[in-house]
Formats: C-alpha cells, sequence, structure tokens
C-alpha cells in the first residue's frame, strides 16, 4: 500500500478522536520554539499553525520512530502516543497562521514563483501553497527553515512521507532553491485551505 494511501487511512482513524482542547494543553511545551500559537518568531524554526492535520500527525510520527532526527524534536516526540499527536496536530491546524518576517528581493519572488508554476508545487501543496492533507502549507513560513528544508531534500538529508520532495528537488540548481524560498516566504499565511 502507497505511503499516501496509508496516510490517508492513518487520518481516518485518529481524526475524530482528535481534541484540539486537549492539544492545546498538550502544545504548552512546543510554544518555546513554536510559539503559544504556533506561529513561531525564532529564524529557522517552523510554524505550525495552519499546517494541515495529516502533515503534522505524520512529521511527529517520524520524529517519534527515528525517521526524522533533529535534538529538540527527537526526544520530545519519543514520549508521544498516537492520541497526543493527533490533539497536537488538530490544535495547530485550527490556529491561524501569520507570515514570518522576510527580506525578500523582488526579482528572486518573480524567479521562484516561474519555478512553482513550472515545477507544479501547487499541485500537492494547493494554489496559495496553504497545504492539505500530508503536503505542508509553504505559504509564509520561515526563509531559513524553508532554504534549509529544500536543500536537505535536494542533498537527500531530508526525507519526507514517500519521497516525492525528494525527486521534485533534484532539477533545482541551488540558486532556483534559493529563488523558490524566496516567493514561498512571500507569500501571505493568511490564506487558509
Amino acid at each position: 500500500m502507497g505511503a499516501a494511501a496509508v496516510a490517508l487511512l492513518l487520518a481516518a482513524a485518529v481524526a475524530p478522536a482528535a481534541d484540539p482542547e486537549a492539544g492545546r494543553r498538550k502544545a504548552q511545551v512546543c510554544a518555546a520554539c513554536h510559539g503559544p500559537d504556533g506561529n513561531a518568531t525564532i529564524p529557522g524554526t517552523p510554524s505550525l499553525a495552519g499546517q494541515p492535520v495529516f502533515f503534522t500527525h505524520w512529521q511527529l510520527i517520524k520524529y517519534r520512530d527515528g525517521r526524522r532526527k533533529d535534538p529538540q524534536m527527537s526526544p520530545l516526540a519519543e514520549k508521544l502516543d498516537d492520541a497526543d499527536m493527533a490533539d497536537l496536530a488538530a490544535f495547530y491546524a485550527a490556529q491561524p497562521p501569520r507570515a514570518r518576517p522576510a527580506a525578500t528581493d523582488a526579482a528572486r519572488v518573480a524567479a521562484g514563483r516561474q519555478l512553482a508554476e513550472l515545477h507544479h508545487c501547487t499541485s500537492c501543496h494547493r494554489p496559495g501553497l496553504t497545504g492539505q492533507q500530508q503536503a505542508a502549507r509553504l505559504a509564509g513560513q520561515d526563509f531559513d527553515y524553508l532554504l534549509r528544508l529544500l536543500r536537505g531534500f535536494k542533498a537527500r538529508t531530508a526525507s519526507d512521507l514517500d519521497g516525492t520532495m525528494t525527486v521534485a528537488t533534484q532539477p533545482l540548481q541551488d540558486d532556483e532553491i534559493v529563488s523558490l524560498v524566496h516567493f514561498l516566504a512571500s507569500l501571505g499565511a493568511e490564506t487558509r485551505r
């Protein structure tokens, strides 16, 4: 069974039982880095507000089982059970995202927009790049985080659920990745799914 199908089955199994209010309480430990409402202010740290439920849940599973590693996230995720993850994902999905401040270059934004169209980024991440299912909300995300993540996909040091992003980044040169990040960081995060 494909990873996307497994994601949908998992979502169907856990989403109805998710409790956003319980997620809010459980997210208190996350607030130091990701902000009390999931809108992070620390450069290089992703905002979680407005991320699709399935995306956040899968990231937590990957941290818990070691497929994704981070010195801060891995130890926290190891302690989470499936209900905790579902509650956290539901809480963050319900929070309105705010665009992260970023100094972007207009020429790079325009080049990045063309790259996003050329490589069909909206096919998975939706028009406006607001995310859906297991595809992340990219609009208005932290510049440094996006740059590190896209470079990681290109270098095959970061992984996604089914390898789509690793494949998608292979044709990109580093300068194109930088332009794409300028475009993504320039988008307003207030657009909702």
